[in-house]
């Protein structure tokens, strides 16, 4: 084996490692009772005929767009599609917004003109600290949506803000990411299992 080979199979090891140290530690701390209520949540929040706003940036949006398909297409099992908007995914909306009213309001504008009292938000940041995040889940706790957090380091202004905050305490971008996917994929099966039987 060279030195390259040897340094990629050592990034590879070191990197799947560290992914499965990091949700490891998760499973064992506050982490699983706080998913556990994010489930719940969400169950009574669809059961009753609300919908999901969700919303990051980057990493985060493509979190929210993928959390919102698996919900309104399917996860693991064929049933009915809930009602669920990513408010990442429309760019008029998006630069109209951020151009007239500032990028800090691009998800605070949309809660304010999709949200419903009895709906949910689940505003994902890495930081925590997200400004457009956080203004997101201001609005949504002042029109009565209930309010989900994923954060990563120490949880930020976004997780004192939320009711339900599910925190991956660990500062590499990346490996927040990872659990926040594998979060996700949790929700969505406490959705299918509850809700569907």
């Amino acid at each position: 084996m060279t030195g390259g080979e040897s340094a990629r199979r050592a990034l590879v090891v070191e990197t799947l490692q560290a992914t499965a140290r990091l949700h490891a530690a998760l499973a064992d701390g506050p982490a699983v009772e706080a998913i556990e209520r994010a489930g719940a949540l969400l169950v009574s929040v669809l059961g009753g005929g609300g919908q999901v706003l969700a919303f990051g940036n980057g990493g985060s949006a493509a979190d929210a767009q993928h959390f919102v398909a698996e919900l309104v297409g399917r996860f693991e099992t064929t049933r009915r599609g809930y009602p669920a908007v990513a408010l990442t995914t429309d760019p008029s909306i998006v630069t109209a917004v951020a151009n007239d009213l500032g990028f800090e309001a691009v998800f605070a504008r949309q809660v304010e003109a999709l949200g419903r009292p009895g709906d949910v938000a689940v505003g994902i940041t890495t930081s925590g600290d997200s400004p457009n995040v956080v203004r997101g889940l201001e609005a949504a706790s002042a029109r009565g949506l209930r309010t989900i957090a994923l954060t990563g380091r120490a949880g930020g202004r976004a997780g004192q803000l939320a009711e339900v905050h599910v925190n991956v305490p660990e500062t590499i971008t990346a490996r927040v990411q990872e659990a926040h996917t594998t979060v996700l994929h949790l929700l969505c099966a406490m959705v299918d299992r509850h809700l569907e039987g």
